[in-house]
């Protein structure tokens, strides 16, 4: 898939971008295009939503081995 020089990063790109940036594996050439066209302000909104997702999601888990043991 080839991208446009000056596109700004789509919905979906910013998702994995931030899932990316999340784990210590964003390439050089995604981090490159977010720095360049993307906006600070969706990546911060997206990382505050993917991390409140991921605790959210822990807590959950957290629960449901807490009451399968009884506990």
């Amino acid at each position: 898939m080839t991208e446009q020089p000056h596109k700004k990063p789509n919905a979906w790109q910013i998702v994995l971008s931030t899932m990316a940036a999340a784990f210590g594996v964003q390439s050089s050439k995604n981090q490159k295009r977010d720095f360049e066209h993307g906006s600070l302000k969706v990546y911060i909104i997206s990382g505050i939503i993917f991390t409140l997702c991921f605790i959210g999601g822990v807590i959950f888990v957290v629960s449901q081995v807490l009451n399968s043991h009884g506990l």
